[in-house]
């Protein structure tokens, strides 16, 4: 999937995060980061990467439907994101389901969950489509 992230340089965040996504379609994105020695007391990881995965896995679900609409590049990202709690080791699931999808917009509702099936975040991303 990082081939979806070069226009934009995301992919290489992504990666350095460490962020593997395992299923992909316009109708549903899931994938992986690994936590390890989280000691913030509260949300997913230091340096806002539960959000980092969330725009990581709408934004792929954007891409994908955009070039069902031939508008194959997901710009000017929104985030809206809530954290619950705190996840310390393991791996975090991220699951991407839309919302809305139109030409020119989608919307991807994102759940974050420990590997204890516990939600440890949620976001709303809408990402604004153009074409190449």
């Amino acid at each position: 999937m990082q081939h979806l992230f070069t226009s934009n340089g995301g992919g290489a965040l992504a990666e350095r995060m460490g962020i593997e996504i395992t299923e992909a379609s316009a109708e549903r994105v899931v994938g992986t980061m690994p936590v390890e020695g989280n000691t913030q007391p509260y949300g997913l990881l230091h340096g806002g990467a539960s959000c980092v995965l969330a725009e990581t896995l709408g934004s792929v679900g954007a891409v994908l439907h955009g070039q069902t609409v031939d508008r194959p590049f997901a710009v000017g990202v929104d985030i809206n994101a809530t954290h619950h709690r705190a996840a310390r080791s393991g791996l975090v699931t991220g699951t991407a389901l839309p919302v809305h999808r139109g030409r020119a917009v989608a919307t991807y509702e994102v759940v974050i969950t420990d590997e204890a099936g516990e939600r440890v975040c949620t976001a709303r991303i809408t990402c604004l489509l153009r074409g190449a």
